[in-house]
C-alpha cells in the first residue's frame, strides 16, 4: 500500500508499506495491503511500519520504522493509507 504520515508542519513518512500497525483509539490496528476502507481516531503511540515485503530478497531485512505520535487520524482508501497526526518524534 501507498502510505503518507503527514503532520501540520511536515511530511514524515511517504513510501510503500506492507503492514503498519496504528495506535487505535480501541487498541492496536493492523492494515494489510488492500484494506477495507475506514477512518479512525489514533491515540498517544507508535505508528509501526514494516516495508520489507517491497524489497528485494537479501541477506539483510531492514527493521520496522517506528514513529510516535500524541494523536490523529487515519483513512485507508482504495490502496492508499493516510495519517495525520501530531508527531513527536521518528524512531528508525
Amino acid at each position: 500500500m501507498r502510505l503518507y504520515i503527514l503532520s501540520p508542519t511536515d511530511k514524515i513518512y511517504e513510501g510503500n508499506a506492507r503492514e503498519v500497525v496504528l495506535p487505535g483509539e480501541d487498541g492496536e490496528v493492523t492494515v494489510l495491503d488492500f484494506h477495507q476502507p475506514f477512518l479512525y481516531c489514533l491515540r498517544e503511540g507508535y505508528i509501526t511500519i514494516n516495508e520489507h515485503a517491497y524489497k528485494e530478497k537479501s541477506s539483510s531485512v531492514k527493521a520496522p520504522e517506528a514513529v510516535m505520535i500524541r494523536n490523529g487520524i487515519a483513512r485507508m482508501k482504495g490502496n492508499e493509507l493516510v495519517v495525520l497526526v501530531e508527531a513527536e518524534k521518528k524512531n528508525a
